[in-house]
């Protein structure tokens, strides 16, 4: 009687799960660094349209 069905299968999930935890990580820091950079634009371009609200108006 053989296993190595089970022993390929049991070392391809190993290394599925090896992966994942390798890879999901830098998907969720790629994820909050974009969230970031996008606040800051955001934050930045109200800054700016507040900053021309004060602003002396001209004709």
């Amino acid at each position: 009687m053989t296993y190595i069905e089970y022993v390929v299968a049991a070392y391809a999930v190993f290394a599925a799960v090896l992966a994942w935890d390798f890879v999901a990580p830098r998907i969720r820091t790629a994820q909050l660094l974009r969230a970031v950079r996008l606040l800051a634009s955001r934050r930045a371009a109200a800054t700016t349209v507040a900053a021309d609200d004060t602003a002396e108006l001209t004709r």
